[in-house]
């Protein structure tokens, strides 16, 4: 996992072939004002832009999850957002089948430590990590960068 702003994006570019495209894309795109929805922004990478009222940790927690096929990217645009973390390696207690059609993997334990994004942070949620997002009080806009692995 990785936490920083966009401002130092760059520094992560060479991470993985698709990086640079996703940043490139998201430096010119008005944050603020880009529609709520899914689009493809380019090959193996997908955008997902949602606004939301923060939840509970334990409305949260109900989807502790993990992907096998992408690496998200995720971006607080505005708001104040609490994510949930624990390595895959260390989660025990599986909660349902992992469904390939959504790359997704849910787990019943519970975070090791919570951190926050607010304005412009990102965090870069591998699959090897664990991660409860959404958790706050009001409204929060954010970005899911799903990168093809």
């Amino acid at each position: 996992m990785i936490i920083d702003t966009l401002a130092n994006a760059s520094k992560y570019t060479s991470l993985n072939p698709l990086f640079a495209q996703a940043f490139d894309y998201i430096k010119k795109q008005d944050l603020a004002n880009l529609p709520v929805g899914v689009s493809e922004i380019g090959e193996g990478l997908k955008m997902i832009v949602s606004v939301g009222n923060g939840k509970t940790q334990e409305v949260s927690l109900e989807k502790f999850e993990c992907h096998d096929q992408n690496i998200d990217i995720q971006i607080c645009v505005s708001g104040l957002e609490t994510i949930g973390w624990k390595p895959r390696e260390k989660c025990i207690q599986p909660n349902g089948d992992y469904n390939p059609e959504k790359d997704v993997r849910f787990f019943n334990d519970r975070p090791d430590m919570y951190f926050q994004l607010t304005d412009h942070q990102f965090g870069i949620f591998y699959p090897e990590d664990v991660h409860a997002p959404m958790i706050g009080e009001g409204e929060i806009r954010k970005i899911v960068i799903k990168v093809k692995i």
